[in-house]
């Protein structure tokens, strides 16, 4: 089966009474996590970006007291599902202060970890990708937004 394009999928779904429409949406919803998560941003977290991205550092701290410092393997599998969380939710907002914000409480609290994650190369190459994927994120941004989380990264570069 071919899935259609999304231009005919638009004028498909402009064309339909409401209440089908509901239907289509509930359908969608009950089909994967991800969808329902991503409806309920859509209708209930993105009218306030800044209540989202501080629950989402809840979520992140609290993931973060789970992580097991006693081993790096245990540990390095804690913060990789972290970090996919962050991706999945920076996704559903789609704008890059939120992203960046939430990389750059992602990578604070590593910094916090009694974890020596610098001799461990597969940990010290995660932590500096998401350095180098926030340098992409703020050439997308004004000017004085830049130079605050320039700042902000050059503090993570040093601690590093």
């Amino acid at each position: 089966m071919q899935a259609a394009t999304l231009a005919h999928l638009k004028n498909e779904l402009k064309t339909m009474p409401s209440a089908d429409l509901i239907e289509v949406c509930i359908k969608l919803i009950k089909f994967k996590k991800e969808n329902k998560e991503l409806v309920s941003y859509l209708l209930f977290e993105s009218g306030n970006e800044t209540a989202y991205i501080l629950n989402l550092k809840n979520e992140i701290d609290e993931l973060f007291d789970q992580v097991n410092t006693n081993s790096v393997f245990w540990a390095k599998k804690t913060i990789r599902k972290i970090l996919r969380i962050i991706t999945k939710h920076s996704k559903y907002s789609g704008m890059a202060t939120t992203q960046i914000e939430m990389l750059l409480h992602f990578c604070n609290k590593l910094n916090e970890l009694p974890l020596d994650y610098t001799n461990n190369a597969a940990m010290f190459n995660l932590y500096n990708n998401q350095l180098k994927k926030m340098d992409k994120l703020i050439l997308t941004l004004h000017e004085d937004l830049q130079f605050d989380y320039l700042q902000r990264i050059d503090q993570l570069r040093i601690q590093a």
